[in-house]
């Protein structure tokens, strides 16, 4: 009895997807995940192997990777000082060294290795190769009542070369881009990743755009867990900003979203990889495990509305 209510189980979750295969086979998803993920193996393998299932059905993945906290730690263990304004990390000269061995040498590298055992065919890449991202050094930026904030060594996007990475997605491989990237005269600079997932999918017209983070999503009240917004569009997420809701470390994300939104990207969504199985609950079923940003409410299908009204 067991045996058979275990094959219909897995018979009603096939024939549940089948719809979502269908609309999303041949779509370009970018995929942002912050670098704590892959602090811990098993995190890794739990969201790598949802990956190549994505991957199996069709869809066209770019992953763009974060590393903060690894990068937190290896400064710490340094005897460096790691400072933060508005959720934006100060990038000095050997800060910059830093963020350079933890993303293009430890974590990229990582992840390609759970891509080979997974057998997805993966390729990794940073902003600079190919001059896949162009930027420049971000100049002092002012705030109200304050000095300006020199960042350092972190650079603003001026553009994104989507060729390089659709001739990847092309011929069947998955791009794990490294958000490093340089100016017209070689110097390195490190950019905010959600930044760089945010410009890529929309250069690459992208379906969707998804962060997985360690938050559940967005948070009516950052200090309260269960205040997860299931919906919101670009108003009423600026209307959050404002207001004070949005932690520090969502201020950056909160911006990347915005941007995706307004350069064509039409589904941001923001999910936590604690959440067991939560990108497949996100990209198969209405009721998804996070909170979907669209440019407007009238936007959501009626599906959509009806899981989200119900949560």
């Amino acid at each position: 009895m067991t045996a058979g209510k275990d094959r219909a189980i897995v018979v009603a979750a096939l024939k549940h997807a089948a719809p979502y295969i269908r609309m999303f086979k041949g779509k370009i998803f970018v995929l942002k995940v912050g670098g704590e993920v892959f602090a811990d193996t098993a995190d890794t393998r739990a969201l790598m192997e949802q990956v190549g299932i994505l991957y199996q059905v069709g869809i066209r993945i770019v992953l763009v990777h974060g590393g903060g906290q690894q990068s937190t730690e290896l400064a710490r263990q340094l005897g460096l000082d790691t400072k933060f304004v508005d959720g934006r990390r100060i990038t000095d000269g050997p800060s910059l060294d830093v963020a350079t061995m933890v993303l293009n040498g430890q974590i990229n590298t990582r992840v390609l290795a759970a891509c080979r055992d997974l057998e997805i065919p993966a390729v990794g890449i940073s902003g600079i190769d190919a001059g896949l991202i162009r930027a420049h050094r971000r100049p002092p930026v002012e705030r109200d009542g304050d000095s300006p904030v020199d960042y350092g060594y972190v650079g603003d996007i001026d553009s994104v070369d989507a060729d390089v990475l659709q001739k990847q997605l092309d011929n069947g491989l998955m791009p794990v881009v490294s958000p490093l990237s340089c100016d017209s005269s070689g110097t390195i600079l490190n950019i905010n990743a959600d930044t760089v997932a945010a410009a890529i999918a929309a250069e690459l017209g992208a379906e969707k755009l998804i962060l997985a983070t360690s938050a559940p999503g967005i948070l009516d009240d950052a200090d309260d867990p269960h205040s997860l917004i299931s919906y919101v569009d670009r108003a009423a997420l600026d209307q959050l900003r404002k207001d004070g809701k949005l932690a520090d470390g969502m201020l950056p994300k909160a911006a990347a979203i915005d941007a995706a939104l307004a350069n064509g990207v039409n589904r941001v969504h923001v999910i936590s990889y604690k959440v067991a199985d939560s990108l497949l609950l996100e990209i198969f079923t209405n009721e998804g495990t996070g909170t979907l940003v669209v440019n407007d409410i009238a936007a959501l299908t009626l599906a959509e509305a009806a899981s989200s009204s119900a949560d």
